[in-house]
This record gives C-alpha cells, structure tokens and sequence, in this order.
C-alpha cells in the first residue's frame, strides 16, 4: 500500500508539473489578445488543466476530469465521462462567477479613475504659459551646473 501512495503521488507531481507548464504556455500564446477575451480564455485552459475528478469511490482516489473525459469517450469504457464533465461544469462555472464579480469591481473601478482623471484634468482654464507668469519662484537653474529641475506637488 505504501508503494502505491507513493505512485500516485509522483503520477499526480508529474501531471502538476505538465500542466504548469502547458498554462504557462497558454498564457504566452494569450498575451497579446484583448483583455476581456484574453481573462475567459485562460480561466478555461486553468479549469480544463487543474480540475481533478473522483475515479473510485471506495478508495478516494482522483484523477485529472480531462482525462478520465477523453478516455472514458476515446475507449468506451468506464462511467466516469458524465461525472467528469459535470466536475468540469461545476468548477467552471464557479470560477467564472468570481472572475464575472471580479470583472465588475475592477470596470466600475477604472471607470472613477478615469472620471477622476477627467475632472483633474480640467480643472485649471488657464494655459501654461498663464500658469508660468503666475508662479512668483523662478524655476531656471541658478548656475549652470543645475540642470536638474525637480518637480513640485
């Protein structure tokens, strides 16, 4: 009993490892696409990669729900293809509520950001140069070795 724990948990560290791998790779190959669609995108790779699926009951041992799907339809054997995608399912959908409240948060965010940006943008009418004959310093190097002008807040 004690070899076959150890098994699975190599046969486990060497899927964790592949499918890293395959995500990392996913996301290089999604970096330059649009953000609303690059997010879902990787959130469905991340779901199809990381979802594990319970093989047998009696033993609790789990398994990647990709797999056990494709060969459970490739072979035609087995039961496990239905409880598989219904894992999938489950977790997809969870995981894309939270991103769905996540996407909110962060648009109604950017968006005041930008109004506030907006509104600090405008709120002097007057031009630079008009801005520039009020201040009372001079802002000119005083030698000229001070080149360096350091900017006031």
């Amino acid at each position: 009993m004690f070899l076959l724990a150890n098994e699975y948990l190599l046969a486990w560290s060497a899927y964790g490892i592949a499918a890293l791998g395959c995500l990392l790779v996913w996301l290089r190959i999604t970096r330059p696409l649009w953000r609303w669609l690059r997010e879902p995108l990787r959130l469905i790779v991340a779901v199809l990669l990381l979802t594990p699926t319970i093989v047998d009951p009696a033993k609790e041992l789990f398994a990647p729900a990709v797999a056990i799907t494709m060969l459970d339809l490739l072979f035609k054997v087995g039961s496990n293809a239905w409880r598989a995608v219904a894992d999938l399912a489950l977790y997809g959908l969870v995981v894309f509520a939270i991103y769905a409240v996540f996407a909110v948060i962060r648009w109604l965010f950017e968006r005041r950001v930008k109004q506030q940006g907006s509104q600090s943008r405008h709120e002097d009418p007057r031009t630079l140069r008009e801005r520039l004959e009020d201040d009372d310093e001079d802002l000119r190097p005083t030698s000229r070795y001070q080149a360096r002008t350091e900017p006031r807040l």
